[in-house]
């Protein structure tokens, strides 16, 4: 869709308002309104805002920042009134003098998919797998159903929030696979078809808005926080990836025992050597941490494996005929992150195992949960940070996370990370007072 066809559009769709969204540092979803009368200025020259109250982006004394709409996003909302319509269009956020600014996310997936061009890739595909919960209501963790994996009714009470979030994807444009309930109690799966990374990364931040939106009018709220509820599952994102030249899967082999390339060896290898460096952005909350131990189905094991979902990084067997599936599925990541910067350092680490031929060590088919700290020593199996203050120290030293976000919004989300860690380390939890009131 172009400019013409978006104009076209409001005219002939009667749409009265277009939201123009674009994601802070964090990954949190930003709006404002322009009526239709604006529509022809804000795909011309963009609209301008404060960029001085956004998380992560510029000082006020440099603030100017322009929205500059992609008209290949736009959607009318169908959880909106169907007369004077409401509409959305996904930006761009460049400077004033219309150059892209390095503070928006969005632009750092591009570059990092500018890097894989330039090393011959035509397509970066990944399938993220988004978890969540349905609660009561956002004061507390009242759960709608007590069901299990793949529960259907009566446990699973959840079954036409689901169907109408799905059919809200699909007006959205998100193509989607499958849905059911999860392992945790209220706890739910959609899972959008595999696509470009920065339509996919567009569309996570969509899809996320669609599930709210659409608990909210049933009554219901919906969270993407990835550990609600002490003794269950957290909520993760595993996210499949692969890279492409041309109609070909750049990792696929046939005469490798894994059926691998070495570029999907690369890959992989780069990873496994930088998720410490990089856990900052795929889980960059306090409570991403309490869902990252082990027993709970969320990796912390920085090994590879085909079937075995203890390991980091899983490669799903290989089926005849079934070439362009070849992929590896990453699973650390949780629903909370900020999508474009993720898939922006898993691409920049991956790439930088490829580029510099990193030896990917034999996959750990054993269930890692189950072995001590001995015998993953002997393995040479490391872990991720154990919190968030390990995953800050991680990434200050690192150089590629550097490279991947720019010294900007490196700066900078280390700058907010700091401050929600100490926020949080003295704070005084009610297991505290608990455990140690009546006794010390």
């Amino acid at each position: 869709m172009d400019k013409d066809q978006v104009m076209k559009i409001v005219k002939d769709e009667d749409v009265k308002f277009i939201r123009l969204w674009f994601t802070d540092v964090v990954g949190q979803l930003k709006s404002f309104a322009i009526t239709a009368g604006e529509i022809e200025t804000a795909l011309t020259n963009g609209m301008g805002f404060d960029g001085s109250s956004i998380t992560g982006y510029q000082d006020i004394e440099e603030s100017d920042m322009i929205a500059m709409p992609d008209p290949s996003t736009f959607k009318i909302l169908p959880w909106r009134p169907q007369e004077q319509k409401v509409a959305r269009m996904i930006c761009d956020v460049l400077n004033p003098d219309k150059t892209p600014y390095e503070g928006d996310p969005r632009y750092v997936l591009k570059r990092a998919l500018e890097r894989a061009a330039g090393m011959g890739f035509d397509h970066y595909y990944v399938g993220p797998e988004l978890e969540f919960f349905y609660f009561k209501n956002a004061e507390g963790t009242e759960i709608l159903d007590k069901g299990g994996y793949f529960d259907l009714t009566p446990l699973d009470i959840a079954s036409d929030l689901r169907r109408d979030t799905v059919l809200a994807c699909e007006e959205m444009g998100i193509q989607v696979e499958y849905s059911h309930h999860e392992v945790g109690p209220s706890q739910h799966e959609i899972d959008m078809r595999f696509a470009d990374a920065l339509k996919m990364a567009d569309d996570a931040m969509t899809y996320r808005l669609v599930v709210k939106e659409i608990a909210e009018q049933y009554g219901v709220y919906a969270t993407f926080m990835p550990k609600p509820l002490f003794g269950e599952n957290g909520s993760g994102m595993h996210t499949h990836q692969s890279l492409f030249k041309g109609g070909d899967n750049a990792f696929f082999e046939g005469n490798d025992q894994y059926f691998l390339s070495d570029t999907a060896k690369g890959y992989i290898a780069g990873l496994l050597k930088h998720a410490s460096e990089i856990s900052l952005v795929f889980a960059q909350w306090v409570n991403s941490y309490k869902r990252l131990v082990p027993g709970y189905e969320a990796p912390v094991y920085k090994a590879w494996s085909r079937r075995n979902r203890s390991a980091l990084i899983r490669v799903p067997m290989y089926h005849p005929g079934q070439e362009k599936a070849t992929r590896c599925e990453f699973r650390s990541p949780d629903p909370a992150c900020n999508p474009y910067l993720t898939f922006a350092v898993m691409l920049q680490a991956g790439l930088e195992g490829i580029e510099k031929d990193y030896d990917l060590p034999e996959p750990r088919e054993m269930n890692l949960f189950e072995a001590n700290e001995a015998e993953l020593k002997e393995l040479g199996v490391g872990t991720l940070p154990e919190n968030l203050g390990e995953a800050i120290k991680e990434a200050e030293k690192s150089g590629l996370l550097k490279k991947a976000l720019g010294d900007h919004i490196f700066g900078r989300l280390l700058e907010v990370k700091k401050k929600e860690w100490d926020e949080y380390r003295v704070q005084l939890s009610p297991w505290e007072l608990d455990r140690y009131l009546s006794i010390l």
